[in-house]
């Protein structure tokens, strides 16, 4: 089975022969624009609410209406590659859109799962899902974070020159 899929039609027959296996179908999504200890920690646990887990993966399109023209820093064949071989992801799903919404609806996931970071009422397609878990971090690190801290190691000016 192919481990990356940009087509709705075809995420949906591999969710109809999972679920005809019995598997427990998990849903999380997010950008991944440049991947760290935070994410892999967070996609073991939200594997272990089932059997297969799909990582709903912004398109770097979307990336640039949620974050800003200046992301994302990794391009979406890269991220789709490094994640989709890590262990917990069984599947990666590129989606275009803002959201994962028209996603979720197709998938209708046993299991969603978000960031605890995130307010129940504001998880989209939480009502097209059997039940939805929320996750505390256990890292204090963020894609944000770490272009912060590049920002003010290598990008100080002294004397005309960038170091």
């Amino acid at each position: 089975m192919e481990r990356v899929i940009r087509e709705l039609p075809r995420l949906k027959e591999v969710v109809e022969e999972l679920r005809k296996e019995g598997k427990r179908i998990v849903f999380t999504n997010g950008c991944f624009d440049i991947l760290h200890a935070g994410h892999a920690d967070y996609l073991e646990r939200a594997k272990a609410f089932g059997d297969f887990l799909i990582v709903g993966m912004n398109s770097d399109g979307s990336i640039r209406k949620i974050k800003g023209e200046k992301r994302p820093i990794v391009p979406e064949e890269m991220r789709a590659k490094l994640l989709s071989s890590l262990k917990p992801v069984d599947l990666v799903f590129i989606f275009e859109e803002e959201t994962p919404l028209k996603v979720i609806k197709a998938v209708r996931p046993d299991v969603l799962v978000k960031g605890a970071d995130w307010p129940l009422e504001k998880i989209v397609g939480r009502e097209f899902t059997g039940r939805v878990e929320r996750i505390p971090f256990n890292y204090e690190i963020s894609t944000s974070k770490i272009i912060e801290k590049v920002v003010s190691l290598y990008c100080k000016t002294s004397g005309g020159t960038t170091a």
